[in-house]
């Protein structure tokens, strides 16, 4: 049975889901278990967990990870590892504790037991979490389609408190919508180069401030995009959860990459929401061929709190209706 299948036969996630993430995984390429973790349809402790179960070998923890040692980070060539996709995180005389993406693939341990001259002792790890300690241990740079592991995996990737208090107070004086989209552009555009809000109005997407981004004019119906299929816009607005990584050159983001001149190839939107329902979106890159260096935890307690701002102002021009 296929790892997609057992998670809903498992009851972890649904049918809908998976094929949400089998549909990401054809654009975005990756294993359905980092799909489904980017999606936040399920966590990557959750999925660990999981495969431990799946493959019924024992799964890495970060405390494995984080206990790595010397003469183990030694005790292989970084080709051989990057060549296996492997992580090596125990050495016991000639056992070789190790991490991997296909732990039953007898063939592969064979032939790495041929190559190293270790007894590999196969752990389960998801791709996600291989992928950061490679980088962070190794030196073995990630691919660009994996750009947001920081934001998930280092814990000091942190909001300075100073910075998030004087946006906070910011927010608690705004008297008119117009004033939550500069505190947001302002906030924003210290950390990236180009930064746009969007606003949902009369059924219609619509441009309403940017810096480093014309925005004014710009304006594309929901039900365009429904009818183009996958696009940015559609995937934030359908989940209400935040999208990071290369806007695609697909015909359902066209509208976006016109005004944008290009394809960004590591972007961030995040939508802002008031009682779960999507009334803008905050968009970030840094260009269309730069990474971008955000914190997106930082970025979305911006979009945040600018819904709790939007409500606030509504909430009072109700009481001054009355």
């Amino acid at each position: 049975m296929k790892l997609g299948e057992a998670l809903v036969k498992e009851g972890l996630i649904t049918r809908q889901q998976l094929e949400l993430g089998l549909q990401r995984q054809v654009q975005f390429g990756g294993r359905i278990g980092t799909n489904l973790v980017e999606l936040q349809i399920l966590g990557e402790e959750e999925l660990t967990k999981f495969l431990g179960s799946y493959f019924r070998i024992p799964a890495v923890t970060p405390e494995m990870i984080a206990s790595i040692d010397d003469e183990v980070m030694k005790s292989l060539e970084k080709e051989v590892i990057e060549k296996y996709r492997i992580l090596p995180f125990r050495k016991e005389r000639n056992r070789l504790h190790t991490a991997m993406l296909n732990p039953n693939n007898l063939q592969e341990i064979d032939e790495l037991r041929f190559v190293t001259g270790f007894d590999i002792i196969p752990y389960v790890i998801t791709e996600l979490r291989l992928i950061y300690s490679l980088e962070k241990l190794f030196g073995i740079k990630r691919e660009l389609r994996y750009i947001s592991l920081t934001d998930r995996f280092n814990p000091e990737a942190k909001v300075e408190e100073e910075s998030i208090d004087k946006v906070k107070a910011a927010f608690t004086e705004v008297r008119e919508t117009e004033e939550i989209a500069g505190i947001l552009i302002q906030a924003a555009y210290k950390i990236a180069s180009r930064v746009a809000v969007f606003i949902m109005k009369g059924g219609k997407i619509v441009g309403w401030k940017g810096r480093g981004i014309n925005v004014d004019g710009f304006a594309v119906s929901e039900k365009e995009l429904r009818e183009e299929g996958l696009s940015l816009f559609s995937d934030v607005l359908k989940r209400k959860a935040y999208y990071r990584g290369p806007v695609l050159n697909i015909k359902g983001n066209e509208p976006l990459i016109k005004i944008l001149s290009g394809t960004p190839q590591d972007a961030l939107l995040i939508p802002i929401e008031i009682r779960e329902k999507v009334i803008a979106l905050l968009y970030i890159d840094n260009g269309n061929t730069s990474v971008l260096n955000a914190n997106v935890g930082y970025l979305s307690k911006l979009a945040t709190m600018a819904g709790i701002a939007f409500e606030i102002i509504i909430l009072k021009k109700r009481i001054l209706e009355q």
